[in-house]
């Protein structure tokens, strides 16, 4: 971990702007389908994994906004309110690009087998 060290005795004054992490920022996306509340994520980095977990809770009726006073945050601001979920099955499409990042090109059936076992992993499949 990185650290800052400050000499001297002068009083600290200030702010520091600390980047989003895309580690912490999926599983708190993915926790929104456990309340009805609106969840508003702050500093959100701007990476395609945001986008396409944004794409899966859409299509499981979690509606994703960008708040009107977004511009007064750091970073990308997504509102996600899960009051109306509309499905549980996640698309096929969708679930192969989030774990797509983390294969290798292997033969198709090697490929399912790799997706079945890191959703089982997971807890998703039984």
């Amino acid at each position: 971990m990185d650290r800052i060290l400050i000499r001297g005795g002068v009083p600290l004054a200030g702010t520091i702007t600390i980047g989003g992490a895309k580690n912490a920022a999926l599983p708190l996306m993915a926790a929104s389908l456990l309340t009805a509340e609106p969840l508003v994520l702050a500093n959100l980095p701007d990476l395609a994994d945001i986008r396409t977990m944004a794409n899966l809770l859409v299509q499981h009726g979690v509606t994703v906004t960008i708040p009107a006073d977004a511009a007064d945050q750091p970073g990308h601001v997504l509102e996600l309110s899960a009051c109306h979920i509309t499905s549980t099955t996640a698309p096929y499409d969708l679930v192969f690009i989030v774990y797509s990042d983390q294969l290798a090109e292997v033969p198709a059936a090697a490929l399912k087998a790799a997706v079945v076992e890191k959703l089982e992993k997971a807890g998703v499949l039984a």
